[in-house]
């Protein structure tokens, strides 16, 4: 197998081949845990970070642990008292100041949750002439495995592997997943469907509207659930399990386990997510920030995100960014990866119904005024993701190049 080869690199720039070597890397459909596998000790060249983004991660925590030893949390906010307006106010307050947030008492079993990470377990460390079946670049195919998205568009490729799940207007055929994590990704989905009716709830209050406002617009009518698979690295210190990015979406849920990895920007400083029992990791992302008032009717285009990392001790966080022309800004993060692993993560994205996708989308007339004008032109949600995908995961924000 060629993968060990791509772990040596060696000679000058003008030598190395990147377009050979990660088409030989692609050609393998073995993704990057075939690396691990074949006994790779150094990794490949198009994986290596540059060396300026290597150094800011050699320290972990930035900021400075408070009395109790502890440093610096996102919020945690409890969802067990239901959705009055001491809830409401928390997740506003979060969402201004942190861009992410922690809910517990959430309503998800945690034997859910431990099942759905360990059958993306399963799936990722079949042989690879199992898994290799589904893999493919073609973003239309809605279940498919993959390692890098950005393979081919960015400058270097992120530490993991991928699987994905498109529920079209929130359907998918549970004949379509794969045995191996068949009932795991049915479970899990149908807990998360009814748990974003809540968050929507919550989410609509909070900007101010009417709380059946998001699910009266369908905004969330179709999910994409993506689960990560980051192998052990052998050169940690290199590379990164995913680059820093910010979500092109407007809600992210996340599971974490005691490996950890997650990092988030905070005040120019990357804050580690450590892993809280019982837990959802919610963030904001870029197209939270651009809703439009449309032919007299208001489509809010709220592209929401479903991370979940390997259980432990029953952690699951939910990532949620909320932003309507800037009122909430998207957070960027980063994974970090180790020596030991794996660590794994399900990302679910919900955005418009499939007859919505191409709408074009602006800032909602609510929040704009004679001081508060647009920043951003109207976008749809298909152009936006096509750019996303074009420019690859290269340490800049997409949201920018919409500005007006």
């Amino acid at each position: 197998m060629e993968v060990v080869e791509m772990g040596n690199d060696s000679g000058g720039e003008e030598d190395y081949d990147r377009a050979r070597k990660v088409t030989a890397f692609d050609e393998t459909k073995a993704g990057v845990k075939g690396l691990v596998d074949s006994g790779v000790v150094s990794i490949p060249r198009f994986f290596i970070q540059p060396q300026a983004q290597a150094k800011e991660k050699v320290v972990e925590l930035l900021f400075r642990p408070d009395a109790s030893g502890v440093g610096v949390q996102i919020p945690v906010i409890d969802f067990g008292g239901g959705e009055g307006e001491l809830v409401v106010d928390q997740v506003r307050r979060a969402c201004e100041a942190w861009g992410f947030f922690q809910i517990v008492n959430h309503g998800i079993p945690i034997d859910v949750m431990e099942e759905m990470l360990a059958g993306i377990i399963r799936f990722h460390e079949q042989p690879t002439e199992v898994k290799s079946a589904l893999y493919s670049r073609d973003v239309k195919k809605r279940v498919r495995f993959y390692s890098n998205g950005d393979l081919f568009t960015s400058k270097v490729a992120s530490w993991r592997d991928s699987v994905s799940f498109d529920y079209h207007d929130s359907q998918l055929h549970p004949q379509e997943l794969p045995l191996v994590c068949r009932k795991a990704v049915r479970d899990y989905m149908e807990h998360i469907l009814e748990l974003q009716q809540r968050l929507s709830r919550v989410l609509s209050t909070a900007l101010g509207l009417t709380k059946d406002y998001l699910s009266s617009i369908e905004c969330m009518k179709t999910a994409t659930l993506v689960s990560h698979y980051y192998p052990a690295c052998p050169q940690p210190d290199r590379t990164f399990g995913a680059k820093k990015h910010s979500d092109p979406s407007f809600l992210t849920i996340l599971l974490q386990d005691n490996v950890g990895g997650l990092q988030v920007l905070h005040q120019d400083h990357w804050v580690d997510v450590l892993p809280t029992r019982g837990a959802l990791l919610v963030n904001i992302g870029d197209l939270m920030q651009v809703v439009i008032h449309h032919h007299h009717s208001h489509y809010f285009l709220f592209y929401f995100t479903i991370h979940s990392s390997r259980l432990m001790n029953g952690v699951f966080m939910v990532s949620f960014q909320l932003i309507t022309n800037d009122k909430f800004r998207s957070v960027e993060h980063r994974v970090l990866v180790r020596r030991t692993g794996p660590r794994v993560s399900a990302a679910c994205f919900f955005y418009p119904s499939s007859e919505k996708r191409c709408k074009p989308f602006g800032p909602l007339q609510e929040f704009l005024s004679n001081h508060n004008p647009p920043l951003y032109r109207e976008i749809a949600a298909s152009e936006y993701l096509a750019y996303y995908r074009r420019k690859g995961l290269d340490g800049m924000q997409a949201l920018p190049h919409f500005k007006l």
